[in-house]
C-alpha cells in the first residue's frame, strides 16, 4: 500500500515536470484503491435459542462491530447454518467442528446464577471464531468468561482477542498461539 502511494505520487511529479519542460502533459493516474478482502460470512441459526434470541443476535452484532475479517449473519430460510445456537438447562458451552462452525449452547444454569446473557453469547461465539477460554481473567477479557464474576457485563472482545480472530480468518494481523482445538466442547 505504501509503495502504491509513492508510485502514484511519482507519476504526478513526472506529469508536472514534462509540462514545465514543454513536453506533452498527461493526467496522472488516479491512485488505486487499496484492496480490501471481503469478510468471510459465517451464518448462525438462533431459532433454537428460545428466550436468548435477542442476546444471540446482539452477541453476533458485537463481533461484527469488532472485527472485519469475518461477519456473522443470521442464516437464510431453507439454508444450513455454520453455527447452531441452542438453549438448554446446562452450563454455556461451544462445540467446534472447524473454524467458524459448530454448536453454541446458551445454558440457563449460568443465567440463573446471574451471568449476563449478551456476554455469554459473545463469549461462546468467540469459541466458534477460534478463541480459547482465558481463565482466570479480568472483565476486560471477553474470553475470561465466568471467572470475571457475575458483576461483569462486558460483552466486547479486547484488542488481543479481536486481533486473534482477524488472524484466524485471514485478516491483516497474524493469529496468536492458543487457538481453540477443533472438534472439542468448550464449557464456558
Amino acid at each position: 500500500m505504501h509503495v502504491r502511494k509513492l508510485t502514484s505520487g511519482l507519476a504526478a511529479v513526472l506529469a508536472v515536470t514534462f509540462s514545465l519542460l514543454g513536453g506533452q502533459a498527461v493526467a496522472a493516474p488516479a491512485p488505486v484503491a487499496d484492496h480490501v478482502a471481503a469478510a468471510r460470512v459465517v451464518t448462525y441459526d438462533a431459532s433454537g435459542s428460545a428466550e436468548f434470541r435477542t442476546a444471540v443476535d446482539r452477541g453476533a452484532a458485537i463481533w461484527n462491530e469488532s472485527v472485519a475479517a469475518v461477519e456473522l449473519r443470521p442464516v437464510a430460510s431453507g439454508q444450513r447454518a455454520n453455527i447452531r445456537v441452542l438453549a438448554d438447562n446446562g452450563w454455556p458451552r461451544a462445540q467446534t467442528t472447524s473454524l467458524g462452525n459448530g454448536t453454541v449452547y446458551i445454558g440457563r444454569q449460568a443465567v440463573d446464577q446471574g451471568y449476563n446473557t449478551i456476554r455469554i453469547s459473545a463469549h461462546e461465539l468467540g469459541h466458534i471464531l477460534g478463541l480459547p477460554d482465558r481463565k482466570p481473567g479480568p472483565c476486560s477479557s471477553l474470553m475470561s468468561g465466568s471467572s470475571a464474576g457475575t458483576a461483569c457485563t462486558n460483552p466486547y472482545p479486547n484488542a488481543a482477542e479481536k486481533a486473534e480472530v482477524e488472524g484466524n480468518f485471514g485478516g491483516e494481523l497474524a493469529p496468536t498461539a492458543g487457538a481453540v482445538p477443533l472438534g472439542v466442547t468448550i464449557v464456558g
